[in-house]
C-alpha cells in the first residue's frame, strides 16, 4: 500500500471517528473513566495466533505504544485458537497464569467467578463508541448487570469462493438458498474443483458452518429455556442435507483444523469453503505470482438460507477477559482500554483489512469496509452473528458444549456415514444434557 494512500485510510479513520461519537459524548465518557495503573506493573498476555500478519504487527505496535505511554512491560504470547481455551482453563482453576487472555466463543462463561469485573471499562467504551451490539451483552453480560470480559469483535465466517470456477460450473452468482447450494457443490465436483468444509475440531470454521448448517434447517440445540430439544425432525433433514453435501467435498476434510482450508484453498485444491478474510489477504500479500494472482478471482458471500430461512452462521466471537489473580487489575484494564480506543483499534482494524469486525457500533463506519468492496461482506459479523447457544441462556451449558464440539461431531459423524443421521442426532442429545442437565 502506498504512503498516501495509508494516509487516506488513517486521515478517513478519524473523520469516520468524529462523525460516530460528538465531542460532548467523548467528554462525558472520559470523565466517567478514571483508572490509574499501579505502580511496578507488569503484564502478561495471552491471545490466539494471528491468520493474517498485518493482525499481528499492528498488535504489537500498539502494545508498543501502550509501553511507551505508561513505562509498563507486556508481554504478549500466542497459541492456536485450540491451544488457548484449555490453557485459559488451567489459568482459572489454578489461579496462576497470564494476567489477560483473549478467548473465543463463550470461554468466559466457564469461569465467571475467576474473572475481574469490568463493567466500568465496558460501560465507558459503549457509551464513547455508540453503543455494544447486542451479541456482546448476550455472551459477557450473562446476568444483564455485570461484565465479566471485554468483547473484542468478531471474526466473520463468510463463504469464499473462485468466481471463474463457480461460473464454469454454470452458476452466473453464488446461489442464495440451500438447494442451489447443493447444485452448485455438485457441479463444481463434477467439473474436478470440489469445494471443502471443515469437519474436525476447528474452532473458527468448524464450528461457524456446522452451526448455521442446522440452524437454517430450523433445528437448534436448546430452546429459550436451555431444554435440548436437537432431536428434532428439522435438525434431522439438516443431517441428510450434510451427506449429500460432504460426498461432494475434497477428502480429508474430517481431519481439517483452522489452518488447512486455508492452505487447500491457496494450493488451488478447493473452489469454495468458508472463512475469515485471511485467505483474501494472504492472496494480496503473497510473493507467488500464482497466489498473488488469485486475489482478482476470490469473492465472499453470505451463506444461503435453507427453509428456516436463516443465512448467519455464529461467526467467531472473541472477548478478553482479566483473571482475579493478576496482581495489577488496574494496569489490566487500562491495557484493553487503551488496545480499544479508536486510535489504536482503528489501525488495528485496517492492519488486518477487517479480519474482525468492530463490537462497537461507532467502528462500523472504518474506512477498511469500503476501500475494497470485498471487505464490507465481513463489517456486520459481530452485528448479526447468532450465539452459538442460541436460543437458550448462555452460561456454563452452553460454553461447556461448544468446546465439547458436540454440534460440528454430530455433522461430521452423520455427513461422513459414521453414524446414521438419526444415531448421530441421538448421541448429540445424551452429550449435551450432560452439560443442560447439571
Amino acid at each position: 500500500m502506498s504512503n498516501k494512500r495509508r494516509d487516506l485510510l488513517k486521515a478517513g479513520a478519524g473523520v469516520a471517528a468524529a462523525a460516530a461519537f460528538p465531542m460532548i459524548g467523548m467528554k462525558d465518557a472520559y470523565a466517567q473513566w478514571n483508572s490509574t495503573p499501579e505502580k511496578g506493573a507488569k503484564l502478561r498476555v495471552l491471545r490466539w495466533s494471528r491468520f493474517v500478519q498485518g493482525d499481528i504487527d499492528q498488535y504489537m505496535k500498539n502494545v508498543q505504544a501502550f509501553t511507551a505511554k505508561y513505562g509498563i512491560e507486556v508481554r504478549v504470547d500466542s497459541e492456536s485458537w485450540e491451544d488457548v481455551r484449555p490453557k485459559a482453563a488451567v489459568a482459572a482453576n489454578t489461579g496462576a497464569g497470564p494476567d489477560i487472555i483473549l478467548g473465543t466463543f463463550d470461554d468466559a462463561n466457564l469461569y465467571p467467578e475467576k474473572l475481574v469485573d469490568v463493567t466500568d471499562l465496558c460501560n465507558y467504551l459503549g457509551k464513547k463508541y455508540g453503543g455494544w451490539y447486542p451479541t456482546c451483552e448476550l455472551y459477557l453480560k450473562p446476568d444483564g448487570k455485570r461484565w465479566i470480559g471485554v468483547p473484542l469483535g468478531a471474526t466473520g465466517s463468510m463463504i469464499v469462493y473462485r468466481e471463474s470456477q463457480v461460473k464454469a460450473a454454470g452458476f452466473d452468482s453464488f446461489p442464495k438458498d440451500t438447494d442451489g447450494f447443493l447444485k452448485m457443490m455438485k457441479a463444481l465436483k463434477d467439473k474436478g474443483t470440489p469445494g471443502g468444509f471443515a469437519l474436525g475440531h476447528a474452532t473458527g470454521d468448524a464450528n461457524t458452518w456446522c452451526h448455521w448448517l442446522v440452524w437454517t434447517f430450523g433445528g437448534q440445540m436448546v430452546d429459550t429455556k436451555n431444554n435440548v430439544v436437537i432431536n428434532s425432525p428439522q435438525t434431522l433433514r439438516a443431517l441428510e442435507y450434510s451427506k449429500e453435501l460432504y460426498s461432494t467435498f475434497i477428502p480429508g476434510t474430517l481431519s481439517w483444523l483452522d489452518p488447512n482450508n486455508n492452505k487447500v484453498f491457496l494450493d488451488g485444491q478447493i473452489s469454495v469453503t468458508n472463512n475469515g478474510i485471511s485467505i483474501y489477504y494472504a492472496s494480496k500479500n503473497s510473493k507467488d505470482p500464482k497466489i498473488n494472482a488469485l486475489q482478482t478471482d476470490i469473492n465472499h458471500a453470505s451463506y444461503p438460507a435453507g427453509p428456516a430461512g436463516v443465512s448467519s452462521a455464529c461467526h467467531l466471537f472473541m472477548n478478553q477477559m482479566i483473571f482475579k489473580y493478576t496482581k495489577y487489575p488496574k494496569a489490566a484494564k487500562e491495557f484493553i482500554r487503551f488496545m480499544m480506543e479508536e486510535e489504536q483499534y482503528g489501525a488495528w482494524l485496517q492492519a488486518g483489512i477487517g479480519y474482525t469486525a468492530g463490537p462497537l457500533v461507532a467502528y462500523e463506519k472504518n474506512p477498511i469496509w469500503t476501500v475494497d468492496p470485498k471487505h464490507t461482506a465481513y463489517r456486520d459479523a459481530c452485528k448479526e452473528l447468532r450465539p452459538a447457544g442460541y436460543a437458550g441462556k448462555l452460561g456454563y451449558a452452553s460454553a461447556g458444549a461448544l468446546a465439547d464440539f458436540i454440534i460440528v461431531d454430530m455433522v461430521a459423524e452423520a455427513a461422513s456415514g459414521d453414524k446414521s443421521p438419526t444415531e448421530a442426532m441421538e448421541r448429540a442429545t445424551k452429550r449435551a444434557e450432560r452439560y443442560y442437565k447439571v
